[in-house]
């Protein structure tokens, strides 16, 4: 018979056998009044009963818990992986361009569709924003009551006005709080011959110029309410500097009717220049659409100068790029070494060693990235661009074959990462497929919380069935010591009765 060792309360090693002789030996002692610890008795019973199911429980939620950090470990990895080569698996940093001037005021960016290239850009005149100015008002006066429309292009807002707020500053407050603004900004600006409601733009160029219109009720039909409407149209011609007698033509700019002492104390105007001797205008400082891909923003430097745009692919990120994802692969190889390691020495190992999901996106991403991509002599690989593999699986960038690659041999990195079946592409599908819900590692999750449910459940069913045990072996115990201490009481009796080894009893000297 096999003997089982458990641990009893006091942490020694308790055979089962000896405790069940225990259990005897107690019925026993019983007649003598000795006394036996039936609590240390009974949970080595207990426990020599179900201690090789708990092991067992334990062992496997152990494995299982250490098997599932391995596969998040894997899963944050193969993430941060596929993040690393999006772009180029999509050909977004291939056809990334940057787009530089020679002069200032100018600046641009170039985004999808650009093509390198280099233009001439003159700049007439920037865009700027209207700005009205109104006669003279007292701060303090109240200037009637109505309503007061304010136009910016085809928005507008309609504020009605009365004695809690028909003050200039009231009307400023009003203005600017309106849940519809238009797009216009109210300020008080007080002079030395008193105060005026200044109205501008939030907007630039022709199409957001300042309209007023005001309808006064019919109490306030000649009070100062009035004085705050004016109207804006456009001109191309302004009066000589030289010769007021005569005029001259201009960009087209706002003005207004100069009635109500309203002024204009800036004009809208939209911004003019020529690109590549194209004329261009546009209501924005910010150019969009002169140039496939190119959003150009302009500022008052640049007025008056001719700059070349020159245009050219962005060698800088696509070299970080390409890099960024050496690096994500190389994190990818040490981590997948580390959770498929074995030291004999130590006797340990990863915990997805031999795992056959493990091999599996192991290899297919190892043989993705070693193979080359086209065929024949225009077959190319990472290492036509200066990326070698090591024999520990990793990649080493040459920095200068790779700056050399992506300015002199750019078919060659166009081929590798095309967005077909480019190295990048091939990766990014395969790590779709394997982080994908249902995939891989998804199932392999799956499954093992599932394990874990279930083993969580024994361990409950377990622990209620040792309480039970626990309860039945205590309960026995119980009656045993009553049945006992009954047949201590009854041996007393009988020989007081009848005498024992060395006695006589009561009835032995009853001549009766």
């Amino acid at each position: 018979m096999t003997t089982v060792a458990t641990t009893s309360s006091s942490g020694a090693a308790v055979d089962p056998n000896s405790a069940l002789q225990q259990a005897a030996q107690s019925i026993i002692s019983g007649s003598t009044n000795s006394t036996v610890d039936v609590n240390s008795l009974v949970s080595a019973l207990v426990n020599a009963k179900v201690a090789g199911q708990v092991d067992a429980l334990n062992t496997k939620k152990t494995a299982d818990t250490t098997q599932l950090t391995a596969v998040g470990s894997l899963k944050s990895v193969l993430s941060l992986l596929q993040s690393s080569l999006s772009k180029l698996a999509d050909g977004t940093t291939m056809s990334a361009f940057t787009a530089t001037t020679n002069g200032k005021g100018l600046t641009a960016t170039a985004g999808k569709g650009a093509v390198a290239g280099s233009y001439a850009v003159n700049v007439t005149n920037v865009a700027s924003a209207q700005s009205l100015t109104s006669g003279v008002f007292s701060t303090t006066d109240k200037l009637g009551s109505g309503t007061m429309t304010i136009k910016v292009g085809d928005k507008s807002s309609t504020i009605t006005l009365d004695d809690s707020n028909n003050t200039l500053s009231g009307i400023a407050s009003a203005i600017n709080s309106a849940s519809d603004n238009p797009g216009v900004t109210a300020t008080i600006v007080t002079g030395t011959d008193g105060a005026h409601l200044v109205l501008r733009s939030a907007s630039t160029g022709l199409d957001n110029a300042i309209n007023v219109d005001v309808a006064p009720d019919a109490s306030s039909g000649s009070s100062p309410i009035n004085k705050l409407a004016v109207h804006s149209s456009t001109t191309t011609t302004d009066v000589d500097p030289n010769n007021p007698l005569n005029t001259i033509a201009v960009p087209e700019h706002t003005i207004i009717d100069g009635a109500n002492g309203w002024a204009q104390s800036a004009a809208g105007v939209d911004a003019h220049l020529t690109v590549a001797g194209t004329p261009v205008s546009s209501a924005s400082n910010t150019i969009k659409g002169s140039i496939t891909g190119i959003d150009m923003t302009l500022t008052a430097d640049s007025v008056g100068t001719t700059q070349t745009l020159t245009i050219g692919q962005d060698v800088t990120g696509q070299k970080t790029t390409i890099e960024a994802f050496v690096t994500a692969y190389n994190n990818f190889i040490t981590t997948a070494a580390s959770l498929t390691s074995f030291d004999a020495t130590a006797t340990s190992q990863g915990a997805l060693l031999g795992d056959s999901m493990m091999n599996t996106i192991k290899n297919t991403i190892s043989s993705t990235v070693s193979k080359g991509i086209g065929s024949g002599a225009n077959k190319v690989n990472l290492a036509s661009i200066g990326i070698a593999l090591q024999p520990d699986g990793t990649l080493k960038t040459d920095e200068d074959a790779l700056t050399d690659a992506l300015t002199s041999n750019t078919n060659a990195v166009a081929s590798l990462f095309n967005t077909t079946d480019g190295v990048a592409a091939q990766l990014n599908n395969s790590l779709t497929s394997f982080l994908a819900t249902g995939g891989l590692i998804d199932a392999r999750t799956t499954a093992l919380n599932k394990d874990l449910t279930s083993i969580g459940d024994q361990q409950t069913a377990l622990t209620t069935y040792t309480q039970q045990l626990t309860t039945q072996y205590n309960d026995q115990f119980t009656a045993l010591n009553t049945l006992m201490s009954q047949m201590a009481t009854q041996a007393s009796y009988l020989t007081a009765l009848f005498g024992g080894t060395n006695s006589a009893g009561a009835l032995a000297t009853n001549k009766s």
